[in-house]
């Protein structure tokens, strides 16, 4: 299927894009020939080669987003290769990418205690316009970036984006990263699992990781440094901006809340303090090395990582977060296993507040399409024959409670559109959602579309049928395939369309991709169909 044309008053120089693609793709430094000159910034001594993490943009609005780069010249070492001191980085956004019409500028700080990392959030721009971006530290000058802002309030422009979800630097290379940046999507939802925290060799052999299982806040910045060397990676945060969210691996496999994963080697005597500094150690690491506001800086264990955001009135995205503020799994977090305890009224995978507020965004929305990307599997999955529906407890099913608020609000309220995008399960879903699932006659509410890993659990395979036990107990299950890949996704106020891009093999370099299904969802018609 041809990648759809992304209109826009100033359209993205084909030649600008695939130079861009090209300098990715060898690890270069990502500089436009014959750029103009930066204005000076204040003097200072940087080490030659600075920008080896590239740059990105992130949480568009309508005048504004983040711009995020990392000064580390030798990225896998404690300091980065950086002196123990501030670096003052100039900032510039332009029309075009020679940077002849230089719209906004300024300057940051980047600072030790924050491992000279910028979040600059760059406010003054027109609505879904797109715009140049680069840095500049001493003479030292950075990759160039594309960006786009939101639409503005009361415009209904169609919106395209993509999402994606779990890619395990050693089990397969990230050329889903680079289809999807060759698509030039709007923005781009990352629904966690962004890296993995295991050791060296625990997951495979395409590439390897870097230490061993990380703790500390050093280990955590050079995992995360890692996985920013990937060039398709580094092309992908370079032409889109990313709305991110995390999930487990990004701190620690299955943890809930300050309780760890049982029997984690990493976690040493795996007591709540220990992992209480685990966790602090991974969401500074994570926030410094994403392009999120300033103002979402970790405070001790807590990241306010929940947001709204707005694209005119096409589509309102609730982002949410269900890893930080959840109550610890039910029977031991054990796969299939159900029982009275996945209904305690006093269990919640969002926590009051993030419950609270998910509501409020909900009834606020004006928007044609009510869209929430999250992590983890939200409708049933009940994979053992028989009257008992078991379920995944370390998704909605271990939370069933949650599950049935969020579900009466949208039936009760009468919540329209209603999507869910969810990641984690390393497979391709879609999903029918209904109150109770067990009741395939009961009305359809909304819809769910699961993106299978970028290569978490290697190249797959080429199955579209998860079983026949699947089928008989998941009525409400559409589509299955075990690919790896993303989803993209393109919505208009009539018509929400997804298509599951695949890819065979990420063991080796260089697959193609390709549509393996796509769906439609007609507005005010709860449910997909075939596209």
């Amino acid at each position: 299927m041809t990648p759809p044309r992304i209109s826009s008053p100033n359209t993205l120089k084909r030649r600008g894009f695939l130079g861009i693609a090209g300098a990715a793709g060898a690890g270069a430094v990502l500089l436009t020939p014959g750029a103009a000159p930066l204005a000076a910034a204040a003097p200072a001594r940087v080490p030659a080669d600075p920008f080896r993490l590239g740059v990105a943009s992130g949480d568009p609005l309508p005048d504004g987003v983040v711009l995020w780069t990392r000064l580390a010249p030798k990225p896998l070492d404690d300091d980065g290769g950086m002196p123990q001191r501030s670096v003052a980085v100039r900032w510039e956004v332009a029309l075009d990418e020679r940077f002849r019409k230089i719209v906004r500028h300024g300057v940051e700080h980047a600072v030790p205690a924050e491992a000279h990392t910028v979040h600059a959030d760059v406010r003054g721009l027109r609505p879904h316009h797109e715009y140049y971006y680069r840095f500049r530290a001493g003479d030292e000058v950075s990759p160039v970036g594309h960006t786009r802002t939101a639409p503005a309030p009361g415009t209904s422009p169609t919106v395209d984006f993509a999402f994606a979800s779990c890619a395990n630097w050693e089990q397969g290379h990230f050329t889903a990263y680079r289809h999807m940046a060759e698509e030039r999507p709007d923005v781009v939802f990352h629904l966690g699992d962004y890296l993995y925290e295991y050791a060296a060799g625990v997951n495979g052999k395409v590439r390897t990781h870097h230490g061993d299982e990380i703790n500390t806040l050093a280990e955590y910045r050079a995992r995360h440094a890692q996985y920013k060397t990937d060039p398709d990676l580094m092309l992908l945060h370079a032409t889109a901006p990313f709305v991110v969210t995390w999930d487990d691996h990004e701190t620690d496999n299955n943890y809930a809340g300050l309780t760890p994963e049982n029997g984690d080697a990493g976690q040493g005597n795996d007591t709540t303090a220990h992992f209480a500094a685990r966790r602090r150690a991974a969401y500074q690491a994570y926030w410094e090395h994403m392009p999120l506001r300033r103002f979402r800086k970790p405070v001790d264990t807590a990241l306010p990582l929940y947001r709204r955001l707005e694209y005119g009135s096409t589509a309102t995205f609730s982002v949410l977060d269900s890893r930080q503020y959840r109550t610890d799994q039910p029977y031991d977090d054990q796969w299939q296993v159900g029982g009275p305890d996945q209904w305690d009224p006093k269990a919640t995978i969002l926590g009051a507040e993030q419950h609270a507020w998910l509501e409020r965004s909900l009834s606020r929305s004006r928007s044609a399409w009510n869209v929430v990307p999250q992590q983890i599997y939200f409708a049933n999955w009940d994979a053992v024959a028989g009257p008992d529906d078991a379920g995944y407890n370390d998704g909605w099913d271990g939370y069933r409670a949650s599950r049935d608020r969020v579900l009466g609000y949208v039936e009760e309220r009468r919540i329209d559109n209603f999507v869910v995008l969810t990641g984690d399960v390393h497979n391709n879903w879609t999903n029918d959602l209904r109150r109770d699932f067990e009741r395939p006659e009961t009305r359809v509410l909304g819809s769910e579309f699961v993106t299978t890993s970028i290569t978490s659990g290697g190249d797959g395979s080429a199955t579209n049928d998860p079983g026949q036990v699947y089928w008989d107990e998941n009525p409400h299950t559409k589509y299955y395939n075990a690919r790896r890949g993303y989803v993209r996704c393109s919505v208009s106020r009539d018509r929400y369309t997804a298509d599951y891009r695949v890819v065979d093999y990420v063991t080796r370099p260089g697959a193609p991709v390709r549509t393996d299904k796509s769906f439609v969802i007609e507005s005010g018609v709860a449910g997909v169909q075939d596209a």
